[in-house]
């Protein structure tokens, strides 16, 4: 039998963001991150350690604020053309579940032991993902994709059981 997965690597545009970037004459000024996101992530956060990965240097300030600022989590800068590489030198890749929807993402996909694509993802992505959502990227996407990673390897959500004090949601804060 299989181990649980370990990790969950998660692209971040057009994953967490609609992918696209709004541009001023002064440069990339904005990305539009969805809402729930983050809630989903935090119902998975007992289970697995959760990284970001982007290959947007000129973005990574943005990413950065939202990701490890706003969220906690670690984002990593890696080229997408260099994402399995970098992958298999950090983990086991029979422990990662990895989400993306980009035209290089499949040769992730292909070699990882789970992958989730967005709906509006590349089609090779679609192509090699084991689960596509029904949403698309920046629309709920990842909170969906948390929710069936649980029910898949560890416990379904239960909306009637009330939630783990200790973990950090995004509409908990401090009065």
């Amino acid at each position: 039998m299989k181990t649980k997965p370990k990790i969950f690597l998660l692209d971040v545009d057009g994953v967490m963001t609609n992918g696209q970037f709004l541009y001023s004459s002064k440069g990339k000024t904005f990305k539009i991150f969805g809402p729930d996101d983050h809630d989903g992530l935090s119902l998975l956060k007992p289970f697995l350690k959760i990284e970001f990965i982007t290959g947007d240097r000129s973005g990574f300030k943005i990413s950065k604020k939202r990701i490890v600022d706003d969220m906690s989590f670690k984002l990593n800068l890696v080229s997408t053309t260099e994402r399995i590489k970098w992958i298999s030198e950090k983990y086991n890749l029979n422990e990662v579940i990895y989400m993306g929807d980009g035209i290089f993402d499949h040769y992730v996909m292909k070699k990882v032991r789970y992958s989730i694509a967005t709906n509006d993802s590349d089609t090779n992505a679609k192509k090699y993902a084991n689960f596509v959502t029904k949403r698309n990227g920046g629309n709920r996407a990842v909170a969906e994709a948390c929710m069936h990673i649980l029910k898949k390897f560890f416990e379904k959500y239960n909306p009637e059981k009330k939630l783990n004090k200790d973990i950090k949601f995004s509409g908990k804060w401090k009065t």
